[in-house]
């Protein structure tokens, strides 16, 4: 089984989520949040760096899967978004992790079957698909959203190619 870690980052708040799964088949290993706090930039993209190494330490997942940045209302909350999104990405590549990118509509098509899904239900298929009972934090159910369309769409790359044991590569144009 291959161990995936979704990020869905933020510059308050990071989702993280660890997805195995092989196939169809996909088991729940953990999740949770980095939580900056308020401060000065600069220190919250360290707390997220901090906190992102330590769950790649602690789990040693084998692929990571982070949101692509979307448009906000604001170009200063998208710059920080930006950062943050740096950051975590910057952390996975430094541990060794190939790293692939997913929009919003991409992860909600892959779970629910429509990308124009709402939040709810996402959260609801990740707990579906994953066998988990009660709430999850809406940042690492996203994370974990991330995980399990990253493992759909390599276990569909796998099969279109015909090789066991595929691997996407670490560039991705």
């Amino acid at each position: 089984m291959t161990l995936v870690l979704g990020i869905d980052p933020g510059s308050r708040v990071t989702g993280y989520g660890l997805v195995a799964g092989e196939g169809n088949r996909h088991r729940y290993v953990a999740s949770g949040c980095v939580r900056t706090g308020n401060g000065p930039l600069p220190e919250r993209l360290g707390r997220i760096q901090a906190g992102l190494a330590d769950v790649i330490r602690s789990h040693g997942p084998a692929e990571a899967a982070v949101e692509q940045v979307f448009v906000h209302r604001s170009a200063e909350s998208a710059l920080k978004l930006g950062q943050a999104r740096g950051a975590a990405v910057l952390t996975a590549v430094m541990a060794g992790l190939p790293v692939s990118e997913y929009a919003a509509p991409q992860v909600k098509q892959a779970l629910t079957g429509t990308g124009g899904a709402r939040k709810e239900q996402v959260a609801h298929m990740v707990r579906v698909l994953l066998g988990l009972r009660g709430e999850l934090q809406a940042d690492a159910a996203d994370a974990l959203a991330l995980a399990i369309c990253h493992l759909h769409a390599r276990s569909g790359l796998a099969r279109l190619s015909g090789a066991r044991g595929f691997r996407r590569s670490r560039l991705q144009g």
